[in-house]
């Protein structure tokens, strides 16, 4: 037993002595890392905020190389059918997590922090992307190229954290990094900055969350926006003293019709921008959408139908050329029909050749069949006749609807009536004429209503023959109706329906999201909407003359940086006295004129 506790007491021993020879210079590295003897303080973040962009850009193009099943998508589709990838979502929240982490980390000036995100990032990240996602994907890393983009992008990060953190955090972080000089490309790099939805916003709150400070939220964001707006002072009175004006002469033409002639086209174009863009993307790029299905039926009184019929695949006929110049030339001198004409071509002319006899018997019922015949006979109620038609086309060309329909009601007058119960009776076996019943132009357009084109009727509407077929057989009787158009252009074939059909061109489904609105729809949600904002930007300027006309902004500026500086050092007293000085600064009119005054030798 002796001789046991003396091996327990030597075990314990060494097993002490080789945990503290791994944890003491781990424990050694980092504290150095934290608590360097000197160090040249930097300041990467800016190059770490731009690689995070970069591997945010990739995640959202390139999606699909996070998912199993989604290889083929892309996430545009994917949100227009307002549906959210869970492997797009999962990646994005992350990525926009860390972005969030990493500028406080770098607000509260923490390299404990900073060290603690970067080791949870980098064993999190290596065992997602080596282990985790190629059983997601089913596919290797090796394989995957948007994934090692990602990675390598990411490895860019790490190596400037890592540098960061061997140097530490800056102990003033004032202002924006491009608020540095003032330069165009600094001026019109903070501006797109700040047109970039609620980022300004997001970095505002965020500063204010994270940073010693007396002021309100309120406050803050004003200091922001002062300090903003007397940038772009700032660097629009350098571009002036770079580029003089000297006094009395009048302004070149070329900045003029160079400036002035760009404003002017490009007002042009927005005000006639619907107009021209809904002519060019049918005329020019549209895509003729041809009918793959057209049916017609026809119903007396409201009863069962009487007829029904549709044409598809080689019952659909293109015209050719000669055909065509034939049809042109039947409308020469009406004026009318050639102006509708000139709107559409050969390739959008579709001839639909129905069969006469219908596709269904007619198995009306004994007590409806004699109820059908005493309202034929009843003169003094009104019976009608219904003739509705249906045209399918390709939903995915960018039609609107995928079916486009209407219909016709007519009354029968007394003869017609008179012969149609007669041959339903049985006592009567000669065609009955249908007159003015029939439309043979229809116009389809890419919505849902098809309606008959009367430029192209010479008369109201064309006349049709009805009649009822019966046959006997060991099955029994069974019924049926006929149909045959008078007049037709194309003896197709004895007893048949000739429907002619006018495709509207549609837009690519590339244009289809601006064509889809119309041109009263673009003029409402574009030219108005644009407008507005121009309006905003020539109207109003007396207003802000005070503010906008400053020669010298060099005091305030310093001001502005003051507070930073201040607030930085922890002197928050000082602090809420300069802010209080700027605040005065702005009530007081005289005070500004005598703040931004010319400097004289």
């Amino acid at each position: 037993m002796e001789k046991f506790r003396e091996q327990m007491i030597k075990a314990k021993a060494f097993t002490i002595k080789k945990t503290l020879q791994v944890y003491v210079p781990i424990r050694q590295f980092f504290y150095n890392l934290i608590h360097p003897d000197y160090s040249a303080v930097t300041d990467v973040y800016v190059l770490m905020f731009l690689a995070d962009t970069v591997d945010f850009i990739i995640i959202v193009f390139g999606f699909w190389a996070f998912g199993k099943h989604s290889a083929a998508a892309d996430i545009t589709s994917s949100l227009s059918e307002d549906q959210v990838p869970g492997a797009f979502l999962v990646m994005v929240l992350i990525q926009f997590g860390t972005m969030v982490v990493d500028r406080a980390l770098y607000l509260k000036k923490t390299v404990m922090g900073k060290v603690i995100f970067q080791v949870i990032l980098v064993f999190g990240i290596h065992f997602w992307m080596f282990f985790i996602l190629p059983g997601v994907t089913e596919r290797k890393f090796s394989q995957n190229t948007v994934a090692q983009l990602w990675y390598f992008v990411k490895c860019v990060y790490f190596g400037l954290s890592a540098y960061q953190i061997r140097c530490g955090y800056p102990t003033r972080v004032l202002g924006n990094f491009l608020t540095k000089s003032y330069n165009y490309v600094n001026l019109f790099l903070f501006q797109g900055f700040r047109l970039v939805p609620f980022l300004t916003e997001l970095r505002a709150v965020m500063d204010w969350v994270w940073t010693d400070t007396t002021l309100s939220l309120s406050s803050w964001i004003c200091v922001e926006d002062i300090y903003a707006h007397i940038f772009i002072l700032k660097c629009w009175r350098e571009s002036e003293k770079r580029y003089p004006q000297p006094r009395g002469q009048k302004k070149k033409k070329v900045v003029k019709y160079g400036m002035g002639g760009m404003i002017i086209a490009l007002l042009i174009f927005i005000v006639w921008f619907p107009l021209l863009f809904m002519s060019l993307i049918k005329s020019v790029a549209g895509i003729t959408n041809k009918p793959l299905d057209v049916s017609i039926t026809i119903t007396l009184g409201g009863y069962q139908p009487i007829f029904t019929m549709s044409a598809q695949q080689n019952q659909l006929k293109s015209l050719n050329q000669t055909d065509f110049n034939a049809f042109l030339g039947s409308y020469r001198g009406n004026a009318a029909a050639l102006q509708f004409l000139e709107g559409y071509g050969i390739e959008d002319i579709t001839l639909a050749d129905l069969e006469g006899n219908s596709n269904s018997l007619w198995t009306i019922s004994p007590p409806s069949r004699e109820k059908m015949i005493q309202g034929l006979l009843d003169f003094s109620a009104e019976f009608t006749v219904v003739l509705s038609w249906s045209i399918q086309r390709n939903l995915t060309l960018g039609a609107k609807a995928e079916i486009a329909s209407d219909k016709l009601t007519f009354g029968l007058p007394v003869k017609t009536r008179k012969d149609i119960a007669t041959m339903m009776s049985g006592k009567q076996s000669e065609k009955v004429t249908l007159e003015t019943v029939y439309p043979y132009y229809i116009k389809a357009p890419s919505d849902s209503l098809a309606k008959p084109i009367k430029q192209l009727l010479t008369g109201i509407w064309e006349n049709i023959t009805v009649s009822l077929v019966k046959n006997v057989s060991d099955e029994g009787v069974r019924e049926w109706w006929v149909l045959n158009q008078l007049g037709k252009r194309y003896k197709t074939s004895e007893e048949s329906l000739e429907l002619f059909i006018f495709s509207d061109k549609v837009s690519p489904p590339s244009l289809g999201f601006l064509a889809g609105y119309g041109i009263m729809g673009l003029y409402a949600s574009v030219v108005l909407v644009v407008g507005k904002f121009v309006r905003e930007f020539f109207s109003g300027i007396s207003h802000s003359i005070m503010f906008e006309e400053l020669p010298n902004v060099d005091r305030i500026l310093k001001l502005c940086t003051d507070i930073f500086l201040v607030r930085e050092t922890g002197e928050l007293e000082l602090e809420e006295d300069l802010y209080a000085k700027l605040i005065f600064l702005y009530r007081s009119p005289e005070t500004m004129i005598k703040w931004t005054r010319e400097k004289t030798n």
